[in-house]
C-alpha cells in the first residue's frame, strides 16, 4: 500500500496504486468470480431476516478497531454496536415499533449510521428529509410518506427539525437535549441484542427532485441492504486495502448511505466531514491518512490548483471518486496531472446507485476521448441503449436512452404508481439519460431527455454535454452549463452559462467560435451569460431549473451572431 511508503509524497509525486492497481471489486474481471457469494447466501439462509442482525455480528467481530470519526469523536466498532442497541432500546421505550415510518432530519453527525441501523433493526421505514430544499418539496414528501414519528438532531438542525415535527403533529424524538422531544442519546447501558425487538422488513424512502422539480420518493426495500452486504463480501474476499473513507454525503442521499454502510460492513473507517472546505478536506486527508473519498465535480474544481495541495501530504490516497454530475474532461485532465492516477469517475442514480465507473483515468493524450466517458458497467449491472420507442436496442455509437437492470434497482416510487410505471419497466430502470456506447463498451452521456435541445429550421437534436465540454476545454473557462431557450426562428437556441477563470480575456464570440469549430454551427451558443458560479443542488448537480428561471427573469447575456 502507498500508505506504507517511507518517503512522504505530495499528490504531485503520486505513484501507481501498486498491487491494487486498476482494481475495482464491483467491475467485471477484477476480483474473484463468485465473490464468496455462497458464504453470504448461507448466512442469509440461516440468519434472521433482518440485515442489521448480520451487521451487528460483523461489528462484534471487528471489535475495538476504529469505525467512525466525526465532530471530534472516534467510535470503535464495539462502541458503534453498543450505540445501535442503546438507540434501539430508547426508540422502543418511546413507542417505536416494527412497521412504523420515521422521518429523519439529520446532517452528518457520527451517530447517523447508528440511527439508521437502530430503526431498521426494529423493522421501521426510514424517510430522509433533505435539508435546504424548497418548502413545497418537503411538504409533498411528508404528504406522500405519512410519517408516524420524527427524529431530528437537536444539536445542529433544531429549528428545521422542530418545524417538521410541528407540521406533522406526531411524536418527536431527538439526538441531544433541549429539543422538542426526548433525547435518545441519554439512554446509555449494556444492552444486548434482544431477538424480540428485531423487526421483519425495514426499508427506506429517499427524496430526489431530479431535473423536473417534482419530488420523487425513491423506495429501496431490504433486499437493497442485503445486496450491500454482498458487495462488502466481495471487497473482503478481494483482500482490498483497509479503507479509510472520507465522506461528505449525508445519509439522506443514496450515495452517502450506501458508501457509509459499505465501508462499515467491510471493517473500514468512515470519516465524516459536514461542510465543504478544500483546506479542511486536504488537512483531513493528511491527518487521518484517508485513502478514499467521493466528491462532486465542483469540489474537484476547487482543489485543482489550490495552494494548499502543495503543502499537504496526501500520499495515503488510493482512490478519489468523482460523481453526482458530469465532470469536464479538461478539468479531469488537470486533476490527473496534479493528483496522479487516483481519480475514478462514477455514474449512478438514486434509483440504481452503481451503474458504471471509469477507472482508466491516466490523462494520456492518446486516451483524451476516454476522459469524457462514464466508464463500463459494474458487476451485475446490464445497460441497454434504447431508441425512442423504449424497446429497440441501438448499436455501437448510436445515441439513445440508457436503461439499466441490477439487484440494486429500486422497488419503485413510494405511493407514486404512475411515475413508477413510466420509469420501472419489467425490472429495467429508465434513466432518462441519453448516451451511447463505444466499440470497447465504454458509456458516454450526452444529456438528460428533458435537456434535449431541438433547434434549427429542420428541428435538429443537440445535447448539452458536448457543448459544455467544448466550452470548459478553453483555458479561460472554469465551468459551463447549457440550456435550450425559446427561439422564434429555430424552436430553441443554445444558451450557455460560463464561469471564467481569474483574469480571463476570452470573449463570448470566441467561445461560440470554438464550439462551432469543434462541433458545428448548429451546436454553437446563440447567447452566453458570464456568471460567478453555477447553481448547485444538494446532490452536487448543476441546477438547470434554476438556470432556466434565471433566463426567464431576463438576466443580461451576450448575444452571439450566428
Amino acid at each position: 500500500m502507498l500508505e506504507s511508503l517511507a518517503v512522504r509524497m505530495t499528490l504531485k509525486q503520486r505513484v501507481p496504486w501498486g498491487p491494487t492497481a486498476g482494481f475495482d471489486p464491483l467491475l467485471p474481471g477484477t476480483g474473484p468470480a463468485d465473490c464468496c457469494e455462497s458464504t453470504l447466501e448461507a448466512a442469509m439462509a440461516t440468519a434472521p431476516p433482518n440485515y442489521v442482525v448480520h451487521a451487528l455480528e460483523l461489528f462484534d467481530r471487528y471489535g475495538n478497531h476504529e469505525a467512525i470519526v466525526g465532530r471530534g469523536r472516534r467510535l470503535t466498532y464495539t462502541e458503534l454496536r453498543a450505540l445501535i442497541l442503546d438507540l434501539a432500546f430508547a426508540l422502543r421505550q418511546h413507542g417505536v415499533r416494527s412497521g412504523m415510518t420515521v422521518a429523519i432530519v439529520l446532517g452528518l453527525p457520527p451517530e447517523a449510521p447508528a440511527v439508521l441501523l437502530a430503526l431498521h433493526l426494529l423493522g421501521c421505514r426510514t424517510v430522509w428529509i433533505r435539508i435546504g430544499v424548497a418548502e413545497r418539496e418537503t411538504a409533498e414528501q411528508l404528504r406522500l410518506s405519512r410519517p408516524d414519528a420524527v427524529l431530528y438532531d437537536a444539536r445542529s438542525v433544531n429549528p428545521f427539525g422542530r418545524q417538521v415535527g410541528e407540521r406533522l403533529g406526531v411524536p418527536v424524538l431527538c439526538l441531544g437535549p433541549s429539543g422538542a422531544g426526548p433525547d435518545l442519546l441519554a439512554y446509555h447501558g449494556s444492552h444486548e441484542l434482544d431477538p424480540g425487538i428485531v423487526g421483519g422488513d425495514p426499508d427506506t424512502i429517499f427524496q430526489t427532485s431530479g431535473t423536473t422539480g417534482v419530488p420523487k420518493l425513491v423506495h429501496h426495500e431490504q433486499k437493497f441492504y442485503w445486496q450491500i452486504h454482498r458487495l462488502a463480501e466481495a471487497i473482503i474476499a478481494a483482500n482490498e486495502p483497509h479503507w479509510r473513507h472520507l465522506s461528505l454525503s449525508v445519509l439522506g442521499h443514496v450515495s452517502g448511505q450506501i458508501s457509509a454502510l459499505l465501508y462499515l460492513f467491510t471493517g473500514g473507517v468512515l470519516i465524516l466531514m459536514e461542510d465543504w472546505d478544500p483546506v479542511e478536506f486536504l488537512a483531513t486527508i493528511e491527518r487521518e491518512r484517508v485513502n478514499s473519498s467521493f466528491i462532486p465535480p465542483p469540489y474537484l474544481y476547487d482543489l485543482i490548483g489550490h495552494p494548499a495541495v502543495d503543502r499537504t501530504d496526501c500520499s495515503s490516497m488510493l482512490m478519489l471518486s468523482v460523481g453526482a454530475a458530469p465532470a469536464s474532461p479538461a478539468r479531469l485532465r488537470e486533476a490527473i496531472g496534479q493528483f496522479g492516477p487516483v481519480l475514478r469517475v462514477t455514474y449512478g442514480l438514486s434509483e440504481c446507485p452503481f451503474i458504471s465507473a471509469n477507472t482508466a483515468m491516466t490523462g494520456d493524450p492518446a486516451d483524451a476521448k476516454r476522459l469524457s466517458s462514464a466508464g463500463t458497467p459494474y458487476g451485475d449491472v446490464v445497460v441497454e441503449i434504447r431508441g425512442e420507442d423504449g424497446v429497440t436496442v441501438l448499436g455501437t455509437g448510436e445515441i439513445g436512452e440508457l436503461w439499466v437492470r441490477s439487484d440494486l434497482n429500486f422497488a419503485g416510487y413510494y405511493r407514486q404508481p404512475e411515475l413508477t410505471a413510466r420509469n420501472l419497466v419489467d425490472g429495467w430502470v429508465r434513466t432518462r439519460d441519453l448516451g451511447y456506447r463505444d466499440a470497447d463498451g465504454y458509456l458516454y452521456l450526452v444529456g438528460r431527455t428533458q435537456d434535449l435541445i431541438i433547434t434549427g429550421r429542420k428541428c435538429w437534436k443537440v445535447w448539452p454535454r458536448p457543448i459544455e465540454d467544448a466550452l470548459a476545454a478553453h483555458p479561460d473557462v472554469r465551468a459551463a452549463a447549457v440550456i435550450g431557450v425559446p427561439d422564434p426562428e429555430a424552436v430553441e437556441a443554445v444558451h450557455a452559462y460560463v464561469v471564467l477563470a481569474p483574469e480571463a480575456t476570452v470573449t463570448a464570440g470566441e467561445l461560440a467560435a470554438r464550439v462551432r469549430g469543434e462541433l458545428t454551427e448548429l451546436w454553437a451558443p446563440r447567447s452566453i451569460e458570464f456568471v460567478d458560479r453555477l447553481p448547485i443542488n444538494s446532490t452536487g448537480k448543476v441546477d438547470k431549473n434554476a438556470l432556466r428561471e434565471r433566463y426567464a427573469a431576463g438576466h443580461p447575456a451576450v448575444a452571439v451572431p450566428g
